[in-house]
């Protein structure tokens, strides 16, 4: 897929008000320190599309991004803040909550995992309830540049292979990202188009 066109629409805290159109959706989310915002201005290549910030957890908002006019690259806030108050994380987590159980045009979720990590609870459990409320989701394994090959190649498979050994009868869609080097790019992007392709270029 080329990206011919990005931009921004809308951020706002309310599902209601998200724009109306009746284009598929793609969200992503993460821990607040996995990447995301490089990732999504990597894969649109557009260098500040979304906002980059050293501090974790920059995104808290629900944020729209329109892509060649024909789907939204929804940017969702990150779960595990370090550094907002107990009260702040349950008013993300309940409108982050609202979009996945509200928003009819989602078509997928993508999940990012930071690949040098060991599996983290909390992203375990968030990607137990997209399964129990039957949200389809694809992991992001982000920052690949940072493992030598065989190293990210193991560290991907004991991932995949301790989610098998857990809830899961078959661990979900991956692929392995890099937002310095653009490694798995195109991937990513085939995998959105096939998709947009299937449904006809229309939310369900």
């Amino acid at each position: 897929m080329h990206i011919k066109s990005a931009s921004f629409v809308m951020s706002n805290t309310d599902v209601g008000k998200c724009p109306k159109d009746r284009l598929p959706e793609y969200a992503f989310i993460g821990r607040s320190n996995v990447g995301k915002s490089s990732l999504i201005n990597m894969l649109t290549e557009r260098k500040s599309l979304a906002k980059t910030s050293g501090r974790p957890g920059k995104t808290q908002l629900i944020n729209h991004f329109l892509i060649n006019k024909n789907w939204f690259l929804v940017d969702l806030p990150g779960y595990g803040y370090a550094r907002v108050s107990k009260t702040a994380k349950k008013t993300f987590q309940k409108f982050i909550t609202n979009y996945f159980s509200k928003r009819e045009q989602l078509v997928s979720a993508f999940v990012l995992i930071d690949v040098r990590h060991e599996p983290q609870k909390i992203d375990q459990e968030f990607m137990e309830w997209l399964g129990e409320h039957q949200i389809p989701f694809s992991i992001i394994f982000t920052k690949g540049d940072k493992l030598k090959p065989a190293a990210l190649e193991r560290n991907v498979k004991d991932y995949l292979k301790k989610m098998e050994e857990g809830v899961w009868e078959q661990a979900p869609n991956h692929f392995v990202t890099s937002s310095s080097s653009g490694l798995g790019r195109e991937d990513v992007l085939e995998y959105i188009d096939a998709i947009n392709k299937e449904i006809g270029g229309q939310a369900p």
